[in-house]
């Protein structure tokens, strides 16, 4: 398998150099120069296969023979010793949850896998990865956990200063080690910016070797895929339904590309809803056939606030630049924050259940999904996010305490470590090379 940039300008690399590059040469995002699908008789063994087992059968297709099939068995183990409950709230509607690992988000499955790639790789080539980090909260406290005591890294997490909660800030600057956090005076698509330029600097280039674990990684991205394929087939063998609509709360768009990668792979996906908040990019694009960002809205769904996500140049590419072939497949809906309230409310009258802003909005748009088209498709909510991380918000949507998981209570009391840098990207150039002195 080699892979190839969305901008056809640089050449094909291997899941190697496009994981130690993160972004290509030419500014574009790595591809896999063909989507492996899985055969009948394949599907049919994976049916009653454990998480791990499926998330190996889908890796193994990806790295084609660059890491020992054993080896990549251990990556994968140690990636997920915890469980992704599919939790029913009524007959055909579920909320997979992907909130059981160490950060209790979902970054979590695409940070690990890219974790431990990287050190594989890096400790093949006995060199140091510099790891450039644009975070809107879950990805920067994942990625800080996933790669703690990785050897041969260490990370820099660029965060907008103010417009992440405060546990999501608490967990990326504190976490210490090998692990350093850049308090940026803007909003997430500046961080973007800067890291995207940082890739572009030469004169960096030449003194540090580095990648993104953003979702711009092909290896943080195919990770994800792994859910959706353990989703649809458990939902096969244990609800005996078939061909799901799943909603997903959607920001930079690496989530919903992956569910998109899984169903290319064959895995039996239904429908997709981009459920997102007030930053609609893509929602106006599936409407109307153009793609017009538009500066970033701070909403009650912080993760969710990307103006101009990057994952959207995947996606294009995968649909080949069709706006309608991507509409059958896709639906946009956004959300406003007045609907997310009522949503948290809502959920938790009717089934005692509670959730975060950004599992709200994709509750709320696979509804008015179901109300639009008269679909009767058993439904998946991706939750994204553990409630306690967004404290403030649903405490005050349901005016009552929240219990705050014990891993997380933990870092409220840890010091913020944290420097503090402008918009302008000759601040992180000089951050980053006096980084060894």
């Amino acid at each position: 398998m080699i892979y190839f940039s969305t901008n056809k300008s640089s050449t094909p690399v291997s899941i190697k150099k496009a994981t130690l590059e993160g972004l290509a040469p030419d500014g574009g995002l790595y591809v896999p120069s063909e989507i492996p699908v899985f055969s009948a008789p394949e599907m049919q063994l994976l049916e009653d296969g454990s998480f791990n087992n499926i998330a190996f059968a889908i890796a193994r297709k990806f790295v084609c023979g660059e890491i020992p099939p054993d080896q990549l068995s251990d990556i994968i183990d140690s990636c997920y010793p915890f469980e992704t409950p599919l939790v029913e709230l009524e007959k055909g509607t579920f909320i997979e949850e992907l909130f059981s690992g160490p950060t209790l988000a979902f970054k979590d499955y695409g940070a690990r896998f890219l974790a431990r790639l990287t050190g594989y790789f890096a400790s093949e080539d006995r060199k140091l990865i510099t790891v450039l980090v644009a975070t809107s909260g879950d990805t920067g406290s994942a990625v800080a956990y996933g790669f703690q005591g990785i050897p041969n890294t260490r990370v820099v997490l660029l965060y907008p200063s103010g417009k992440v909660s405060r546990l999501q800030e608490q967990q990326l600057t504190t976490a210490g080690g090998n692990v350093q956090a850049l308090e940026v005076q803007g909003d997430f698509d500046d961080c973007q910016r800067l890291v995207k330029q940082a890739f572009t600097d030469q004169e960096l280039k030449e003194r540090l070797t580095l990648t993104s674990a953003n979702s711009i990684n092909i290896s943080r991205l195919i990770p994800q895929s792994f859910y959706y394929a353990w989703a649809t087939l458990h939902l096969k063998a244990q609800y005996g339904l078939e061909l799901p609509v799943f909603s997903v709360p959607s920001g930079n768009y690496g989530n919903l590309t992956a569910g998109v990668l899984a169903r290319m792979m064959g895995f039996p996906i239904g429908h997709f809803i981009a459920a997102s908040n007030a930053n609609d990019s893509v929602t106006r694009y599936l409407d109307e056939g153009r793609f017009d960002p538009h500066p970033t809205i701070p909403t009650l769904s912080t993760a969710m606030d990307v103006g101009n996500p990057s994952n959207f140049a995947r996606l294009r590419h995968f649909y080949g630049n069709d706006h309608h072939a991507m509409g059958k497949d896709i639906t946009g809906i956004a959300i406003s924050d007045d609907a997310t309230v009522a949503a948290i409310r809502d959920i938790f009258r009717r089934y005692g259940y509670v959730i975060d802003p950004h599992t709200a909005v994709g509750f709320r748009a696979l509804e008015e999904y179901r109300q639009a088209s008269g679909s009767r498709s058993p439904g998946i909510v991706l939750s994204t996010a553990h409630p306690a991380k967004f404290l403030e918000v649903i405490e005050d949507a349901l005016e009552k305490e929240i219990e705050i998981p014990e891993r997380l209570s933990v870092v409220l009391e840890k010091k913020k470590q944290a420097t503090m840098i402008g918009t302008d990207y000759r601040e992180l150039a000089d951050f980053l090379k006096h980084l060894d002195r």
